[in-house]
């Protein structure tokens, strides 16, 4: 896809709505990257509200009142004036956080699924030869067109090229971490670690008073970067402490051998070791974390983000979610990427997420649904360090919701919406996107992104993909 003629702001300079001129290539033609919502005052009525406050508050009917950017009031009864937007009996809940994502990643989408060394064998390979700023700025814009029919709102994205992936989120509406990916190994936008540094240090200062999106170091895992680089983002994050870090972490048993060869001793300790271990880090996975490693998290503030459904994917076990949650670790769920887990939406990831505890714990009772509709929303917000902002729906905080359809005769009859909302919702359920006050979607057609045009882009780049595919295969013959 091309991006020429684009004006891009440099770094430091103030960015104008919607980032690239106010849209992105692949945005709807006249869509604006912000609504100017300041004086509107958008009541949505005759709703079943689930809150997701402290206290899982709900209001059926309800109605929830919306002025500029923020919830300015919610309850039960008459709803107050405004403009009124009957939601027929539909529910609205706060859109769902995503804390871990490889978002350009969908590029990969089912490639070499069975083929046990697919990463060093084709995507590795792939990464080197094609993957390209503009190559990242397709996968991202399908990514993005995909989280928001499902019913994503925020989504922590760690990989390449990261400022384009900001452009992108910020011109689809969407909220969203973007992470600078740091890793010894050969990287399509770095080929030193002090060129990461810098285009981290650029990302930081590009996206730094930008309402809906945040900088973040992403340091790729213990084994690819080493003690000496954790320790240089330990005090990188130091120096920007509004800033996450995300790593993955405890996440493969060859990266326990490494650690254990290496350090002797855990790889959550070697993180410790650096100084990383903070209540800024995320870490993604932590599938094999000891019960010390698991005390030395909850001692330290560490946040985790969950991918069930990849980690069953790749055959690598079950994360101890229950465990982490006990010792008050937030737990966010996630998708990781659609090369590892395919599908972005946390519809998909709440009943292996349940199921799976559920398994390790020989009965029905771990990981209750309630639980689980925490971990997609509240606890994943709290995990980005945005609890005050997202993650619920109460007064203050930004408007940042999805309306579900409950016509589907899948979800009925409702004895508990959290058991619906796990077991039997699906994507195709939301009606409705909102993030700050603004809809991205209405009726299923999301109005800030050219969904033919993402589609006919990306569509473009896997056959460049497969041709190469097709290389590798003959070489290796």
């Amino acid at each position: 896809m091309s991006t020429k003629g684009i004006a891009r702001p440099r770094v430091g300079e103030k960015r104008p709505p919607g980032g690239v001129d106010g849209r992105c290539p692949a945005q709807t033609p006249g869509a604006t990257a912000e609504q100017d919502t300041a004086h509107t005052r958008l009541i949505l009525t005759n709703a079943r509200i689930l809150t997701m406050d402290a206290a899982l508050t709900e209001h059926d009917p309800g109605w929830i009142a919306i002025e500029g950017d923020r919830i300015a009031a919610l309850g039960s009864g008459t709803p107050p004036d405004g403009e009124h937007l009957d939601m027929g009996g539909d529910l609205i809940m706060p859109g769902m956080v995503n804390p871990h994502c490889h978002m350009p990643m969908t590029l990969f989408r089912g490639l070499a699924e069975d083929v046990d060394d697919r990463l060093f064998r084709y995507i590795l390979p792939l990464e080197r030869a094609l993957v390209t700023a503009d190559v990242v700025e397709v996968g991202t814009a399908l990514a993005a067109l995909e989280l928001i029919r499902g019913g994503v709102t925020t989504v922590a994205d760690m990989y390449y090229f990261e400022d384009r992936v900001g452009d992108v989120i910020d011109a689809a509406g969407l909220r969203g971490v973007i992470g600078q990916t740091l890793a010894d190994f050969a990287a399509p936008d770095h080929s030193t670690m002090d060129d990461g540094f810098a285009r981290l240090n650029d990302l930081a200062a590009r996206f730094a008073d930008h309402p809906r999106i945040t900088a973040s170091a992403a340091p790729h895992a213990p084994y690819s970067t080493g003690l000496d680089v954790m320790a240089r983002v330990a005090e990188w994050s130091a120096a920007h402490p509004d800033l996450p870090v995300q790593m993955h972490l405890a996440e493969t048993s060859d990266e326990l051998a490494w650690a254990e060869k290496t350090y002797g001793c855990t790889t959550v300790e070697i993180a410790d070791r650096a100084g990383i271990l903070t209540p800024r880090l995320v870490a993604a996975h932590l599938l094999y974390p000891t019960e010390a490693d698991m005390d030395l998290l909850s001692e330290r503030g560490v946040h985790a983000a969950h991918n069930a459904r990849a980690n069953g994917k790749a055959g690598r076990g079950i994360a101890p979610v229950c465990a982490l949650r006990a010792r008050g670790i937030n737990v966010g769920l996630a998708t990781d990427g659609p090369m590892s887990g395919n599908i972005l939406d946390l519809f998909s990831q709440l009943a292996p997420a349940s199921m799976f505890q559920k398994i390790a714990g020989g009965s029905r009772k771990p990981l209750p649904c309630r639980d689980v509709i925490r971990m997609a929303t509240t606890e994943g917000a709290a995990a980005l360090g945005m609890a005050d902002r997202i993650g619920s729906l109460e007064p203050g905080k930004q408007a940042d919701l999805i309306r579900i359809s409950l016509a589907d005769p899948r979800l009925h009859p409702i004895y508990d919406v959290y058991s619906m909302l796990t077991f039997a919702t699906m994507p195709t359920d939301v009606r409705a996107t909102m993030v700050a006050g603004r809809w991205l979607m209405e009726d299923r057609h999301v109005s800030t992104l050219d969904a033919e045009k993402v589609l006919s882009d990306a569509l473009q780049v896997a056959r460049r993909f497969n041709a190469r595919i097709v290389e590798i295969d003959a070489t290796a013959t």
